[in-house]
């Protein structure tokens, strides 16, 4: 049996509209395997979370230094612990600071950086927040603010982005 919204098929998709028009969301689990091919991580364990408004990536290093006469931001992404740590270290001159508020109401300030996401087989810009996560089960999380409009979330699911991969 096919269920139909708006006169479109649902299925692996869901089709919204606003008051801009009709868009497609797809269906992504509580959580997936995503790429980071600026870090060159790949498969690396993400935690779909719509009570969190941003987006977080593990770091344990982060310093503000000069490259080339130009204020970049030094950064090693997971820890030594991680079986996916490279120790090296990256660096971007496209960060800011934000006030995060924590799950638990503590708010601090984190370096922002933005780097390219595979889902689904689609890149996709994202801006995500450096912060320790060595206590956490999955070293990224992913808030609502990338998924809106883009993904439904069913909790019920894992890995459709990691299991659609050719």
């Amino acid at each position: 049996m096919i269920f139909m919204v708006f006169g479109f098929p649902v299925g692996k998709h869901v089709f919204r509209s606003d008051d801009y028009g009709m868009y497609e969301m797809k269906t992504i689990g509580r959580r997936d395997k995503i790429d980071f091919p600026a870090f060159e991580l790949y498969e690396l364990p993400v935690k779909i979370d719509t009570g969190a408004y941003g987006c977080a990536i593990h770091c344990h290093y982060a310093q503000v230094t000069e490259r080339d006469g130009v204020e970049v931001l030094a950064f090693k992404v997971l820890d030594p612990s991680h079986p996916e740590y490279a120790n090296v270290i990256h660096y971007t001159a496209d960060f800011t600071q934000k006030k995060v508020k924590s799950s638990v109401g503590v708010s601090q300030m984190r370096y922002a950086i933005k780097t390219i996401v595979i889902v689904f087989d689609t890149p996709y810009k994202v801006t995500f927040t450096l912060t320790d996560r060595k206590k956490m089960k999955y070293p990224v999380l992913i808030g609502r603010k990338f998924l809106n409009k883009k993904f439904l979330v069913d909790v019920s699911l894992k890995d459709l982005s990691f299991n659609s991969k050719q």
